[in-house]
């Protein structure tokens, strides 16, 4: 259903029609479900939940750094984020995730939240630095093992499938302090020896594994612009005080994509058979159309695709990287020994999409680019823009890297499956930002029509993918709670659910009760079938 503002007053327009009287707005969000149950052309025809497959999966991700908190608390190690947070002068806020939203200590009531949703699955990652405070170097954190038990116990207690990323950008600061972290071939031990340990305590009760969130994006921000830690850059990308950004980011991908291989490989030979579940990994995958029909703008919208996604799920699933990649890196990238090769060949069994947004893509020929932007050499001499003549791709909204622009996600689905022979994709990240303004009451916080409309476009372009053949089988929203967002820090909120910071109350948006619904009636054409 569709969501918009009334030029006038505060009323809505549902599907066009004007809403003639106007109600508070709790009343309203008791009476959404029961307008879109008695009307049921106010959602899209093509947002038909029998369209989807029985087992699909439904729910909200998250990630340990921005959720848990209790960041020294029963053992845990520091980690990179926990460093960089406490230098001054990197997140926007001078903020950190030392609290966070404390799901550490309030997991029970946050899944009580999943449950009211009415979701089948959660997504989470497990703190690195929380299970092995020094990585491969010291003991395993007892109490670190017996809370993600107790948060994967809980969440099968209420029908909730645990979907589990075993680093989502953090890792513990001894291995960066040891070795250079991803820079060093020694972290392929490392992360191994620490899968090796959550597959065998928790797998038995995991069926979906990822070894990595956004590595294309984590090597971006960590070694070309210094954005992120280790906070690595060099000259023009960046203004740090150690690094090199056309060399350390490729090593560090390389790296990565080595370290994923050799999880795969502990999982599927030690594990797979007997406890039954799945790995992948998940890519930062905006969508690219070309700023003009000109063939360079075509071939400059190709190689930004190969230099951001390609770049990784093309080792993974064929075992060498894009060969226009190659081509315009030369000695540049590392090379993939037969072994690595050998390895890397099919090297997943679903690819984790974060989608969010498009880009138009312009070629470096004719225009002056900007290196960070996908204006250098290394970056494939593609520069991303999100206006053409003046107009953004889509609709604006306060984040300024998210414009509205469903068609997107049909389209990036489209292009993996056709790239990628139809491998199993999940949507594993989808969502919707507002800026935390002072002025902003909490009344408007919550009437969240804006993402009301965002998500309603998405999922109704993701069915219609899957209508036309696309393997896809979830799609878990960004995200369940406000949250500690990065380098932002907590001015931006994606949450289904409102945060007060203060109190840390949780309370629901008119997205929440939305998405409730649609599952809702999902789940009642599954039934019946």
């Amino acid at each position: 259903m569709y969501l918009k503002k009334a030029s006038k007053g505060r009323g809505l327009h549902i599907m066009g029609t004007p809403r003639l009287f106007k109600l508070p707005f709790l009343l309203e969000l008791i009476f959404l479900p029961l307008f879109v149950s008695s009307h049921p052309k106010a959602l899209k025809d093509s947002l038909d939940p029998s369209s989807l497959p029985p087992n699909f999966l439904f729910g909200t991700a998250s990630s340990s750094y921005q959720f848990e908190g209790a960041y020294l608390s029963d053992g845990k190690g520091l980690s990179n984020w926990d460093i960089f947070t406490h230098t001054s002068g990197k997140i926007i806020d001078g903020s950190n995730g030392d609290i966070a939203v404390d799901q550490y200590h309030r997991f029970l009531e946050d899944i009580d939240l999943m449950e009211t949703l009415g979701v089948n699955s959660y997504r989470f990652s497990i703190s690195w630095a929380r299970i092995l405070p020094k990585g491969r170097f010291g003991d395993i954190n007892r109490a670190g093992i017996s809370y993600y038990n107790k948060l994967i116990n809980a969440l099968l207690l209420k029908g909730i499938q645990p979907f589990v990323t075993l680093t989502h950008y953090d890792m513990p600061q001894e291995l960066e302090e040891r070795y250079g972290g991803w820079l060093s071939p020694k972290c392929q031990e490392d992360f191994g020896y620490y899968v090796d340990i959550c597959f065998k305590y928790f797998g038995d009760r995991v069926n979906y594994w990822v070894t990595f969130n956004e590595p294309n994006l984590q090597v971006i921000n960590g070694y070309r612009t210094g954005e992120s830690p280790p906070s690595r850059c060099s000259s023009p990308f960046g203004n740090c005080t150690h690094g090199d950004s056309e060399k350390e980011t490729f090593l560090a991908a390389h790296n990565i994509i080595l370290a994923h291989a050799n999880a795969v490989h502990i999982y599927r030979t030690k594990y797979q058979k007997q406890q039954g579940g799945s790995i992948g990994i998940v890519i930062h995958c905006p969508w690219f159309e070309p700023y003009s029909n000109s063939t360079a703008d075509n071939l400059a919208t190709d190689r930004a695709q190969d230099f951001l996604m390609n770049w990784f799920l093309d080792p993974i699933i064929f075992g060498k990287y894009p060969a226009e990649m190659t081509k315009i890196l030369g000695s540049a990238i590392p090379k993939f020994s037969s072994n690595d090769r050998e390895k890397l060949n099919k090297g997943l069994d679903f690819i984790g999409i974060n989608h969010y947004t498009g880009f138009y893509i312009q070629d470096c020929s004719f225009v002056v680019c900007k290196p960070g932007q996908g204006g250098s050499r290394t970056e494939g001499l593609a520069q991303q823009v999100q206006e053409k003549d003046g107009v953004p791709i889509g609709k604006s909204s306060e984040v300024d890297w998210i414009h509205v622009y469903p068609q997107g996600m049909e389209k990036i689905i489209t292009y993996l499956k056709e790239r990628y022979n139809n491998t199993p994709m999940i949507i594993t990240e989808n969502g919707f930002g507002q800026e935390s303004y002072l002025n902003r009451t909490i009344e408007e916080y919550l009437q969240d029509r804006d993402r009301v409309e965002y998500m309603s476009g998405y999922l109704d372009s993701l069915m219609t993918a899957m209508l036309k053949g696309a393997d896809v089988r979830g799609y878990f929203a960004w995200s369940l709670l406000d949250n500690f967002e990065w380098g932002r820090g907590y001015t931006r909120r994606f949450g289904l659910h409102h945060v007060d910071y203060t109190t840390l109350k949780r309370i629901p948006r008119l997205s929440a009760t939305w998405f409730k619904e649609f599952i809702a009636r999902y789940k009642v054409d599954k039934s019946q079938m």
